[in-house]
């Protein structure tokens, strides 16, 4: 299973990082227009997203629209204690940056920009590729999948939302016990939605 799961994370990347200038800046335009739609999002104040790297669809013109609409962006940072897991600081326009350990810019750590994952409203969740029924596969450091594992048992706390463009999309993944769907992609064609309970049931 695992030299299928890096097959599909080797084909995607490829696929994904062939898309030109112009039709990131396309699909990334689409891809807002979507989010904008979003219900959930109307009510939310405090929205995790992430910056774009590896050919991934473009966040900044999601992150720019949501700071025009007074929301309180926050980016992922590596833990430094408590290994394969995250933590959320907030960002802003001069938040001073650092880069992680995978070549990420992230927020340089400060206790007083910190907000706990339970007071989060929406998590915008990255992925490589994603299958009909809304299973996830990220880049394997299981990172998101621990955020998320408390609103997958209880289905309380951050609703979590894949961004992804068109060509992410496969018919089938193969899942391990420990990976968490999601019940919102965003493409730039189409938003995808699934019903998910506790547990995934």
């Amino acid at each position: 299973m695992q030299d299928l799961r890096l097959s599909i994370r080797k084909e995607i990347r490829q696929k994904r990082n062939h898309i030109s200038s112009l039709d990131q800046t396309i699909a990334a335009n689409d891809a807002l227009s979507k989010i904008k739609q979003l219900p959930r999002l109307q009510e939310a104040e405090n929205i995790a997203i992430y910056l774009t790297v590896d050919g991934e669809l473009d966040t900044h013109p999601t992150i720019e629209y949501f700071w025009q609409k007074g929301k309180n962006v926050y980016l992922p940072v590596l833990h430094p204690f408590a290994k394969g897991h995250l933590l959320f600081l907030r960002y802003d326009v001069d938040t001073p940056m650092i880069e992680n350990k995978f070549n990420i810019k992230e927020p340089k750590l400060d206790q007083t920009k910190l907000i706990p994952i339970a007071q989060l409203d929406i998590i915008f969740t990255p992925l490589v590729a994603f299958d009909v029924t809304g299973n996830r596969l990220g880049m394997g450091g299981g990172y998101y999948d621990r955020t998320l594992e408390q609103w997958f048992k209880t289905g309380r706390g951050a609703t979590p939302i894949g961004i992804a463009h068109d060509c992410q999309q496969v018919d089938k993944l193969p899942n391990e016990n420990w990976d968490v769907p999601l019940p919102i992609i965003i493409t730039p064609s189409k938003v995808w939605q699934w019903s998910r309970s506790p547990l995934g049931n």
